[in-house]
């Protein structure tokens, strides 16, 4: 193919086939036009009388304008609220300056009117004026190491006033000086050194202070000059400062400092050491957090040992709320913190200073260029649910972004323009946001409200006959007059309340009526067509016959018929999808079984029984014992005994065939279980066709130990009472004995220890008479 050709050919394609997004209407439950528009950015309504046919559902008056055209709804019955958009305010853009408030962005006011997902743009434009005025504010570190700097600040101001008139003849300058908080540990606390901070051969110091106002915004060179030879060096003990304290008061003191209304405000702030930010406070105990107000009285920040150091989101929000840039203009030591702290602050620049700051004028110069021909469009308090694209129109133009567009070189005069693509996602009213370029005072306000309702133009007739004399017509569809229900209002519910009547037509007393797939009429469902023409059925039109599992890609594989969501399959086949032909051949055993009747055969495949295994559900690894589960069968059956002596035949007859043996034959595992008399009983099973049915060969002979001897038990147990009892009184005897003997010995011992004295009883008296037996012969 010729290659000229073949790029035509994709070209076309391109433009109008396959890169083109498809209107597609995404419509969920549709009850009405304003439920239409809401559901998708491409959704329309066809307000047709005749639309519907007898049992569809309103919901099919909701599609692309393609589809209803096609479906044959006329064009001027198709509701579609479009986009509008309406320029408010739109002065034009000034050429130059002239005293009065410039103009150098336009449209200044923009009402916009959006159908919720589709998109509408519009140009705005902008343009430098040249001469605009300017407000340079100088913001200087006092610390003891900027002294040379100091000297030559204080000599600059001719050469800074010539550089900004090169650019406008409305130049102002103004003056600060900062160092940090006056606590420690920034600073010395002690009386003298707080008066005197700097180094004691130093005569020219002045006392130690956070932030100080010098000079409001002037014009006067002379004025600039005098205040700033006025200003000494001062000191502190830590090497950041306290820079964003005083950016932070600068930013928000727009009175005090003379920023004006109309001017392009820069702060150049000159340092060589880092700064201190939101956090640092609490070394010092300061725990209360900046509150981004203005704190400045007789030209000082009072709240600076009261409030902590601002945050540098803090600081990027004030600076961009009032529209100020600022320039650090620093050391290289610092260079690379103040890069990445530029990074996070919009509109800013970074300048690297001499040692002694000789090169901070042409520092400013190459910044404020670089500032002023970088042109950012962005926007402020954008609402919840909407999106902005900025699409720059210029020479050197950035990417398309959600957030910002930006210009880059734009030299003043030069017009540019940017396109602005603003997306709804969802319905609100009188919403508004502001769209300006950084830096600049010029703002758009845009006014923003979505079309979300329908303008259908119905009769003005209370009563229509298209419903029945009992309702009137709203967008196509009949709204009823209380007491009728129905598509055409031909429903009179009588005594009984709508609530009852809807409830009649929910299944299982769900919230969905008729399953979403009809209508309640008077209590009834009437059920709708499908897409393919065929008809929804069933007590609350839950069946189709569209839903059914395909095999192949054909519904019940090309041999069933799908009814409400099931096949039923053609003879000769079976199956979910009717996939299978109908077969056993897998299924038979060796004993032409079909899955030994613990299992049904389907697709040709046996489905087995809970517990039992594939192929043919021979196996069953998850099920019970059955040498436990079966002993009572076995017990009764062998030996008529056991808890089923007495139903024998009734419980075990149809599980088990049995058979008394001397010897095993089956091949399978021996089980050994011992019955309710004591006796060990061996046995075998073997499971035969089925889930509960064996065949049993049973042992005739049990294993039964010999009864106890009643004897030898009983004159055992006396004689073990006898011999206890006889221990027990030899026990009771020995510890009597153990005491006695313990109490006789301890009198022995106390014995030994007496001391016997020989002494006459002073009381008494020999006898005084003498008796004598006359019979005593002496012998």
């Amino acid at each position: 193919m010729d290659p000229c050709l073949l790029f035509f050919l994709l070209l076309l394609i391109g433009r109008n086939g396959l890169c083109q997004q498809a209107e597609v209407c995404l419509k969920s439950v549709i009850n009405s036009c304003e439920d239409c528009i809401r559901s998708g950015p491409y959704c329309m309504w066809c307000k047709d009388l005749n639309f519907t046919k007898s049992g569809e559902q309103e919901t099919v008056r909701c599609d692309t304008k393609a589809k209803l055209i096609e479906r044959g709804c006329k064009t001027e019955d198709i509701i579609f609220p479009e986009d509008s958009k309406q320029i408010d305010k739109e002065d034009p853009l000034s050429e130059s300056f002239n005293q009065e408030k410039p103009v150098q962005l336009s449209p200044q006011k923009i009402s916009l009117k959006l159908r919720p997902g589709l998109s509408t743009t519009f140009s705005v434009s902008f343009k430098r004026v040249q001469g605009y005025p300017v407000d340079l504010y100088y913001l200087m570190d006092l610390s003891y190491s900027m002294k040379d700097d100091l000297e030559n600040v204080k000599g600059l101001g001719k050469d800074l006033f010539e550089a900004l008139k090169n650019i406008t003849d409305y130049a102002q300058i103004g003056f600060g000086a900062f160092v940090d908080k006056t606590v420690l540990p920034y600073t010395n606390t002690n009386k003298e050194k707080l008066q005197k901070p700097c180094d004691e051969n130093d005569q020219q110091c002045q006392a130690a202070f956070g932030y100080r106002h010098v000079l409001n915004m002037t014009s006067s060179e002379t004025q600039f000059k005098e205040k700033v030879t006025e200003q000494f060096i001062s000191g502190n003990l830590d090497s950041p400062e306290g820079s964003l304290d005083a950016m932070m008061q600068a930013a928000v003191c727009g009175d005090k400092i003379g920023w004006r209304n109309s001017s392009t405000r820069l702060i150049v702030l000159t340092t060589d050491a880092g700064f201190h930010m939101a956090g640092d406070g609490k070394l010092a105990g300061i725990l209360e957090p900046s509150d981004e107000q203005c704190h400045m009285e007789n030209r000082r920040y009072t709240k600076s040992i009261d409030m902590d150091y601002p945050s540098v989101g803090q600081l990027a929000m004030q600076l961009e709320k009032n529209n100020i840039q600022p320039i650090f203009a620093v050391t290289e030591n610092v260079a690379n913190v103040y890069k990445e702290l530029s990074e996070m602050i919009p509109k800013s620049e970074v300048g690297v200073l001499s040692s002694d700051s000789k090169n901070v004028v042409e520092l400013i110069k190459t910044a404020y260029n670089s500032l002023s021909s970088k042109v950012t469009l962005t926007h402020d308090n954008l609402p919840d649910n909407v999106r902005v694209i900025y699409t720059p129109k210029c020479k050197d133009a950035g990417q398309p972004g959600n957030s910002e567009g930006v210009c880059n070189n734009v030299k003043p005069g030069e017009k540019i323009s940017f396109d602005v693509t603003v997306t709804a996602e969802s319905c609100m009213n009188d919403k508004s946001f502001t769209i300006r370029p950084l830096g600049i005072k010029d703002t758009l306000t845009v006014s923003l409200s979505t079309n979300c309702d329908c303008e259908c133009k119905d009769p003005e007739d209370s009563i229509h006959s298209h419903c029945k004399g009992k309702g009137r017509v709203k967008c196509g569809i009949c709204s009823c007059s209380e007491g009728y229900v129905g598509q055409f209002c031909e429903c009179s519910i009588g005594d009984k309340d709508k609530r009852s009547l809807r409830a009649s037509c929910q299944r299982n007393n769900g919230t969905m009526e008729c399953e979403g797939r009809g209508d309640c009429v008077c209590g009834r469902c009437q059920c709708h067509t499908t897409e393919s023409g065929s008809s929804y059925h069933g007590d609350y039109c839950e069946c189709d016959n569209e839903h059914c599992e395909k095999f192949q890609n054909k519904l019940c594989g090309g041999t069933g018929k799908c009814n409400c969501g099931r096949c039923e399959c053609n003879a000769g086949y079976e199956g979910s999808a009717c996939q299978c032909k109908v077969s056993e051949e897998a299924c038979r055993t060796l004993n032409d079984t079909v899955c030994f009747g613990r299992g049904t055969c389907k697709c040709n495949r046996c489905e087995c029984k809970e517990g039992y295994q594939r192929p043919q559900c021979q196996l069953c690894l998850g099920c019970p014992d059955p040498c436990q589960t079966k002993l009572n069968c076995i017990e009764c059956l062998g030996f008529d005994s056991g808890p089923f002596k007495k139903n024998c035949s009734v419980a075990c007859r149809k599980s088990i065939y049995h058979e008394m043996v001397d010897q095993f034959t089956i091949p399978d595992k021996q089980c050994l279980q011992k019955d309710t008399e004591g006796c060990w009983i061996k046995f075998k099973l073997d499971q035969l066709v089925r889930e509960d049915n064996y065949k049993a060969e049973i042992l005739k002979q049990r294993d039964c130990p010999e009864p106890p001897s009643v004897v030898a038990i009983i004159g055992g147990s006396i004689a073990s009472v006898a011999l206890i009892g006889i221990l027990l009184l030899m026990l009771i005897k020995l510890l009597l004995y153990m005491k006695d003997l313990k109490e006789f010995r301890k009198f022995e011992n106390e014995k030994k220890k007496s001391k016997w004295a020989e002494a006459d009883n002073p009381l008494f008296q020999n006898a005084t008479t003498t008796v004598t037996n006359p019979t005593f012969t002496g012998e």
